[in-house]
């Protein structure tokens, strides 16, 4: 099987960028991961794929609003790999690696092969021991890095392990696996997502409907068939999905494949990411529209995670005021304002 894309060289000998973007290139991959599975090389004759994988000398512009931790993941975490921001469900962060590295990622800083591939069993143990001393948590959300690069073994010690806390009902996975990289999602990875006791979701992320290739079909329809449910996540981007026609058949497709949509993220304020930057009150307009040609089965919920880590909010609520062009005030869920310039 022929391997990922990892350099800029290796992409102009494969004539996805001029050779003479290498150089500036290279200094975009010492700092930012990059890696693009066969499965995505594939579809990069598409604009809306390859603006989302290939890397860019964009990247390398920062503008003071730029976070390494946009999302405030940090200042919620009680122990190594676990974010714990609402009382009843905790993030879990098993893995710090992808097989693709998206170049609009809000944990670039925090993920790829400069980072420790996965938790060590000791660390393992301290956040499943976290999670035991909390029977407030509910929800347990596998994210990263993609947990989806897991064997099938490790991923079943990771369900076993957590349906033995007998609190934890529910567990998430959060992955792009099913598109990038759809030949992992075998009939044993499925069953070991599965054991008595859970309810578990996979939480699928795709940006644009040209990934959804025919094998991600197929990757997506073995876990569905396996009796486990979907739903989605897409980040709204510039040059990607901005406009009324592509979320359309962005939502349609997930839908379409048995994924309900779930999320559609603004864009978080990621080093390195302001050209993929959507303002507010645009994409409040495109959803609006979106919602007159779409069944309420296809409708996303459109939200910000409030820098600082303060949570997300529905960005078509009355939690969410313009108080001048560009100037916004945004309410989190304990009730504090805070100000937003776009």
């Amino acid at each position: 099987m022929k391997s990922p894309y990892r350099t800029p060289k290796e992409l102009a000998d494969a004539g996805w960028m001029h050779p003479a973007r290498v150089p500036m290139l290279d200094a975009v991959a010492e700092r930012f991961s990059v890696s693009i599975t066969p499965d995505i090389a594939g579809l990069l004759r598409h604009e809306s794929v390859a603006r989302q994988f290939l890397p860019s000398e964009a990247e390398l512009v920062s503008r003071p609003e730029d976070l390494e931790d946009p999302i405030g993941d940090d200042a919620h975490s009680p122990v190594k790999g676990i974010v714990h921001r609402h009382p009843d469900r905790v993030l879990f962060k098993a893995v710090a690696v992808c097989p693709v590295y998206c170049r609009f990622c809000f944990r670039r800083e925090m993920v790829g092969s400069n980072a420790p591939g996965v938790l060590t069993p000791d660390e393992m143990d301290a956040a499943y021991d976290y999670i035991a001393a909390h029977p407030e948590i509910w929800e347990v959300i596998l994210t990263g890095g993609d947990p989806f690069i897991l064997s099938p073994r490790r991923a079943q010690a990771i369900t076993e392990r957590l349906a033995s806390i007998a609190h934890v009902k529910i567990v998430r996975w959060h992955t792009r696996v099913p598109v990038v990289d759809p030949a992992r999602i075998t009939d044993d990875f499925a069953a070991a997502l599965i054991a008595p006791g859970i309810t578990s979701w996979v939480a699928l992320h795709a940006n644009a409907a040209e990934e959804f290739s025919p094998a991600a079909r197929r990757a997506i329809a073995r876990l569905v068939d396996a009796g486990i449910q979907m739903v989605s996540q897409s980040v709204l981007l510039k040059g990607v999905n901005d406009s009324v026609e592509q979320l359309e058949a962005l939502m349609r497709a997930f839908v379409e494949n048995r994924v309900k949509p779930y999320y559609l993220h603004h864009p978080d304020r990621a080093p390195g990411t302001t050209h993929f930057r959507v303002k507010i009150a645009e994409g409040r307009k495109l959803v609006r529209t979106l919602r007159g040609r779409l069944s309420g089965l296809a409708m996303p919920s459109y939200v910000l995670d409030i820098p600082g880590g303060h949570a997300k909010v529905p960005l078509l609520s009355d939690d969410v005021v313009e108080v001048a062009p560009d100037q916004w005030r945004i309410r989190d869920h304990a009730g504090t304002w805070h100000d937003y310039e776009d």
